[in-house]
């Protein structure tokens, strides 16, 4: 298990989370406005990291009201996955299209959409997203508004990344093509914190 993932003893008991929730989850979304990146109008890539992953865990704890052993670590094995284990980013991927008939025709349209997601630091080559590793979310006539993604880094960009390097996100679907060309210096600086 890396040291970056999430054990029993760094989550609070259901009563200490309730007392403390308000806080915490305030904490979290300010946290979480320097980590997601708006490709184009559809499609928005929310980086996950420990903290996202703890509030995630402890609110699905709270609404679920797990607190056996087994339980827990149920929630730990299905988030642990999704936090940055220094040479990558990992992002939840979502096509929000909010009404429901626009959007059943825009996942009919994008399918294979998750393939072509990339992240590039500095003059670097892009790197395309792997998605889904945990299980396939699309089928042959349309793809998920879900997707989880790892985007793995040679350790030449980590170093780039963290020596200032703008760093570049797009996608390159035939049906979408969105670039843009460097993110905001606090959502550079938020990224790179995830790199060793």
């Amino acid at each position: 298990m890396s040291a970056a993932h999430l054990s029993r003893a760094d989550l609070f008991g259901l009563e200490k989370y309730a007392e403390m929730r308000q806080a915490f989850r305030t904490k979290v979304l300010e946290h979480k406005q320097n980590r997601q990146v708006e490709v184009g109008p559809l499609a928005t890539l929310y980086f996950e990291d420990r903290l996202t992953m703890q509030y995630q865990i402890q609110e699905m704890l709270r609404v679920e009201r797990i607190f056996e052993a087994a339980g827990i670590q149920e929630e730990l094995d299905a988030y642990n996955p999704l936090i940055p284990d220094g040479s990558n980013w990992k992002a939840t991927f979502m096509i929000e299209v909010p009404d429901e008939n626009e959007r059943r025709a825009a996942l009919a349209r994008l399918v294979g959409i998750e393939d072509k997601v990339w992240v590039r630091v500095g003059t670097d080559k892009p790197v395309y997203g792997i998605a889904d590793e945990d299980m396939e979310r699309t089928t042959s006539d349309k793809t998920s508004a879900v997707h989880f993604m790892r985007f793995e880094l040679s350790p030449e960009m980590v170093a780039a990344a963290k020596q200032g390097e703008a760093i570049a996100m797009g996608i390159d679907h035939p049906e979408y093509r969105e670039e843009i060309a460097a993110l905001p210096e606090a959502v550079r600086r938020s990224l790179v914190a995830d790199l060793a």
